[in-house]
């Protein structure tokens, strides 16, 4: 399966992936990010945000498949993914092609975001990345925190800024078992 954690930037999706990952080390943590990183090497990306690269899309769900059925029966993917026309694609591509995925927003008071992106160094030893980084993730607050409302049914909406990641964690595996899906050991 794929466990889908999605959420604004700085809402605690990389924490609970590791927390899961430390559950679950025989899952294969995967950081569709690193595929953006590579894609701006080779391509432009005329608005800034390699989501928007339709390459990047087609990446993500082949680079997910590939490690599912070469590495791992379980993937963690921490991945802000607010656009939903993307995810919707990227999320139904990986269903059609058999995949189950387990989709996991974590939503927060949007001061507590602020907060938490102000607070956290990204590069600290480049600070102008840093700042850009951080100004980045500032501008995209108000989108992030208007797609949790707009999440399907079906997923598991949790508020990182009311639970630990361990009791985050705790929830995650609780919904994989009562789904009847394999779980942490």
């Amino acid at each position: 399966m794929i466990i889908w954690i999605n959420g604004a930037f700085g809402a605690g999706k990389t924490t609970l992936a590791e927390e899961l990952h430390r559950r679950m080390p025989e899952a294969v943590l995967y950081d569709p990010e690193y595929v953006g990183y590579i894609l701006r090497e080779w391509v432009p990306v005329p608005t800034g945000d390699f989501q928007d690269l339709p390459a990047w899309r087609e990446l993500v769900v082949e680079t997910a498949l590939a490690l599912r059925r070469h590495h791992a029966q379980t993937l963690i993917v921490p991945m802000t993914l607010v656009n939903e026309a993307y995810f919707e694609q990227i999320v139904q591509t990986l269903r059609a092609r058999g995949e189950q995925v387990l989709q996991v927003f974590l939503d927060l008071d949007a001061d507590v975001l602020r907060q938490r992106i102000n607070d956290r160094i990204l590069q600290p030893d480049n600070p102008e990345a840093d700042r850009s980084a951080r100004e980045f993730c500032l501008r995209n607050v108000d989108r992030c925190m208007a797609a949790a409302a707009g999440q399907p049914a079906e997923t598991l909406m949790l508020r990182s800024d009311k639970l630990s990641p361990q009791e985050l964690a705790d929830e995650v595996c609780a919904r994989i078992l009562s789904d009847g899906r394999p779980g942490p050991a």
